[in-house]
């Protein structure tokens, strides 16, 4: 096991003072860590994978320095492009140090979602000629093999990688949380949209706890679940995917239940959605402010101007929601109203212990949603 606190100092005090990612479970205790200490100019929370990459490739032209990229491997699809069409040596070369967490490890238990990302990854940073390190569980020698890699990354000028595997570093928990008093939970909130719903209506789901409370909540009221797909991975890809299902099957209302973090990693499926402007298109983005299930790192959620961003869109409605009676008179807004349409809800950061997990595959769930839409 390696203390979070020891990791960061070992960075820091070889250079590598500078962190930008998106949080990963396995690195939620160190990405905490970095949150509460590093310098309020040394850390970005960046949209996306491929923008650290690029604000890193800033701050190392700025500074000279070595800049860290945090994420999960499943990521590593968002930095392809700047990592191979700038970062490289070959074309700028570019000293980025990336720390990955490897979700689905071969040998492991882990999410289906996680499985294959996790067979491949040590390939694809072969196949982009990416030297690597899997970071050692004993604390002195992954200390030495920290300070060993960044000085490498700066020599070479060139991207390289630190893996980490899950459990390695010690617990740390999030100090700089933004104070959030909104009154009702996710779930909370989610059954009540679940209620409004229309018989005929389908719903694609944003990656995480938001997809479980739906399964769980479907379970409890005997509903099925043929009318929503669950997007267990692909995180920010849930609004595009109900963007193509409305625009192909306009009998039914198609609601994306959607989440800050995901919303804000690919803001740019807003302006497709706008421009194609599906009548029956429904968004509903549940915002809490944080990365919640990992670590609670801080969004921008609540720093933007969702209903402005949606309407320069071409957005016909958009709605802001925090009681029981708001949401439930804007899902009758949106169910009687022509789309696009967004209701954002805000929520507080609140999750239960026992939240489970779909029960059915990601295979059965495509199959019985399809055989649904066929209908």
């Amino acid at each position: 096991m390696v203390r979070v606190d020891k990791a960061f100092e070992a960075f820091v005090h070889s250079g590598a003072d500078f962190f930008t990612g998106v949080p990963d479970s396995l690195l939620k205790d160190i990405c905490a860590y970095i949150t509460d200490n590093a310098a309020e100019n040394k850390h970005i929370i960046a949209a996306n994978e491929g923008a650290a990459v690029g604000i890193a490739a800033g701050y190392h032209m700025a500074t000279g320095k070595v800049p860290v990229v945090y994420m999960q491997n499943s990521g590593l699809g968002n930095t392809v492009n700047p990592l191979m069409s700038l970062a490289d040596e070959k074309v700028y070369g570019l000293p980025v140090l990336l720390m990955i967490g490897w979700r689905g490890e071969p040998g492991t238990k882990d999410e289906p979602q996680h499985l294959k990302q996790g067979a491949v990854t040590l390939d694809l940073l072969d196949a982009m000629q990416i030297p690597y390190l899997i970071l050692d569980d004993d604390e002195s020698v992954a200390l030495r093999q920290i300070s060993a890699i960044v000085e490498q990354t700066g020599a070479a000028d060139k991207p390289h990688a630190i893996i980490i595997r899950k459990g390695l570093f010690g617990k740390y928990e999030l100090k700089k949380k933004d104070r959030n008093d909104n009154p009702l939970s996710r779930e909370e909130a989610l059954k009540i949209v679940v209620d409004n719903l229309g018989s005929d209506d389908v719903v694609v789901s944003t990656t995480g706890k938001l997809s479980r409370e739906l399964f769980e909540y479907r379970e409890t009221k005997a509903q099925g679940h043929e009318r929503d797909f669950l997007t267990v991975g692909s995180m920010g890809y849930s609004s595009s995917i109900a963007l193509g299902i409305a625009l192909a099957n306009n009998r039914q209302q198609v609601y994306c239940l959607d989440g800050d973090g995901a919303f804000i990693m690919h803001l740019g499926a807003l302006t497709n959605i706008g421009n194609a402007a599906p009548a029956n298109f429904k968004h509903i983005l549940f915002n809490n402010g944080a990365h919640e299930s990992v670590g609670g790192q801080p969004t921008l959620g609540f720093a933007i101007d969702v209903k402005s961003i949606v309407k320069a869109c071409g957005y016909k409605t958009a709605i802001t929601a925090i009681t029981r009676d708001e949401i439930a008179d804007a899902m009758h807004r949106l169910s009687t109203g022509e789309g696009p349409a967004l209701l954002e809800i805000r929520v507080k950061i609140q999750s239960r212990d026992d939240l489970g997990r779909p029960t059915t595959t990601p295979i059965e769930n495509k199959i019985h949603f399809m055989n649904h839409l066929k209908k």
